[in-house]
């Protein structure tokens, strides 16, 4: 049976479970005056005969799927020919790919050797066998949990505080994933970063002025020694980032005070839904925008005034970025401004202040942890972002703060690096962790700089 099925089978055992807990709290109440008599109500005894059924089943089919590939794959291979393991690491992985890929289905016999053919063969039928006891498991797991629950149900089983408790905890859960995923990720670029390090001095990274990552992959190629100074392409990026930030902040922020303030609200019902559809545009038709249209219109402006303007520049990346990044600025700020009481401003207009002093002195300064937050929002989606820049300003990694120029983006040379079959044990591929790793210390700058701004702000207005 397949997962998807075993997971649809066992939301239909929790449906049931919940139904039937639900209907047990009537009937164990049937003579001593119905659901008065109950502790908590029939739908809390409902989730909990549903949870018991869930939870524990649901935990054994993510810990089976979690390690049944692996199990699998080392009882394989040590039933397969010793020249395996004379092989390298590299060597072993394709040679066992091939194998569970004719088990699956998806490489012909004709391309194996039959020592293969045989691995392949006992691949799936351990999978088959799998699949039938990850099946029979969850269902017996599901099954003896509601019918745990259920039998537990009567008036005085608090089964409210129960159903909470389960919650409290799958919340907590939820929230140390979230943790240890960031922890994970950080981790994992730290590791390959360090790698890198210790190939190339960390100084000449940081504030070398050259970028020209072109080494040898392999030891029959000829390739330059390669220069990884990453100046360059954080110039780029803060370039490109800030013309963005200079059309999407005022622009976003204005539309917000607007749509807030003076717009009607037939006027707000219908004008906040079209902009924020430009915030579900790909990517990629903004690309395309600033390539054929933006860039061509940049360019021939700045020939009739006399400049030098290059085909693929910052000022046309940025412009379009910053059209694309308008709705999360003006979204996020008139959420908050919205948020702002009523009774604020009628104090204030009521003590004779316009409607600017209002909101230059009132609401601005109380919404101004969520402006905040909404404008560094914005500043990471410019940094990370990469389609546009690829297709507007060009993969040049030249230093310059000239808008007119093409420059780069360190979330590009990321990409341009990783791009095809690429091995990491060599600085070129390396770098890429290094590039990220600079770009999670410049986010967390960006988050200490606008904590610190609004805790700031905040003491002198409260």
């Amino acid at each position: 049976m397949e997962t998807t099925t075993v997971f649809l089978v066992l939301i239909l055992l929790t449906v049931i479970s919940f139904l039937t807990g639900r209907k047990r709290s009537h009937a164990v109440t049937s003579g001593q005056g119905g659901a008065r008599a109950l502790h908590s109500l029939p739908k809390h005894y409902g989730y909990m005969a549903g949870l018991w059924a869930l939870l524990p089943a649901l935990t054994v089919l993510v810990l089976w799927l979690l390690f049944e590939s692996s199990i699998l794959a080392s009882i394989v291979k040590d039933d397969m020919p010793g020249e395996l393991w004379q092989m390298s690491e590299s060597e072993q992985g394709l040679y066992f790919n091939q194998v569970v890929g004719y088990a699956r289905g998806a490489t012909d016999a004709d391309m194996l050797d039959p020592a293969q053919i045989v691995a392949g063969d006992h691949y799936r039928a351990l999978a088959e066998s799998s699949r039938v006891i990850k099946a029979l498991l969850v269902f017996v797991i599901a099954l003896l949990g509601a019918l745990l629950a259920i039998r537990r149900i009567h008036p005085k089983l608090r089964a409210r505080n129960h159903v909470e408790k389960i919650f409290k905890w799958l919340l907590f859960s939820c929230s140390l994933l979230a943790v240890l995923t960031t922890l994970g990720i950080v981790l994992s670029v730290l590791f390959e970063a360090i790698r890198f390090f210790q190939a190339i001095p960390i100084a000449d990274f940081l504030f070398g002025l050259q970028w020209s990552p072109q080494t040898a992959i392999r030891a029959d190629q000829v390739a330059a020694s390669g220069s990884f100074g990453i100046v360059p392409l954080f110039v780029g990026t803060l370039l490109i980032s800030t013309v963005a930030m200079i059309i999407a902040v005022p622009v976003g922020l204005m539309s917000a005070i607007y749509l807030s303030e003076y717009a009607t609200r037939r006027f707000r019902a219908f004008t906040k839904p079209v902009l924020e559809i430009l915030a579900g545009v790909p990517t990629v038709v903004y690309g395309f925008f600033a390539a054929l249209t933006v860039a061509p219109f940049i360019r021939n402006v700045g020939e009739a005034l006399g400049l030098h303007v290059a085909s693929e520049s910052a000022l046309a990346a940025g412009l379009v970025m910053g059209i694309m990044i308008i709705p999360f600025v003006m979204s996020l700020s008139d959420d908050i401004i919205n948020a702002v009481p009523d009774t604020m401003r009628e104090a204030s207009l009521g003590m004779g202040a316009t409607m600017n002093e209002t909101i230059r002195k009132v609401l601005l300064p109380a919404a101004l942890p969520g402006i905040v937050g909404g404008i560094l929002l914005a500043v990471s989606r410019a940094i990370g972002e990469t389609m546009i820049v690829v297709m507007a300003a060009g993969l040049s990694a030249r230093l310059t703060i000239n808008p007119l120029e093409a420059v780069t983006t360190i979330t590009v040379q990321i990409v341009t690096l990783l791009v095809g079959d690429q091995e990491f044990d060599n600085p070129k591929t390396l770098a890429a962790f290094a590039l990220g790793l600079v770009l999670f210390f410049v986010t967390l700058l960006l988050n200490i700089i606008a904590l610190y701004v609004v805790r700031k702000y905040r003491e002198q207005y409260e």
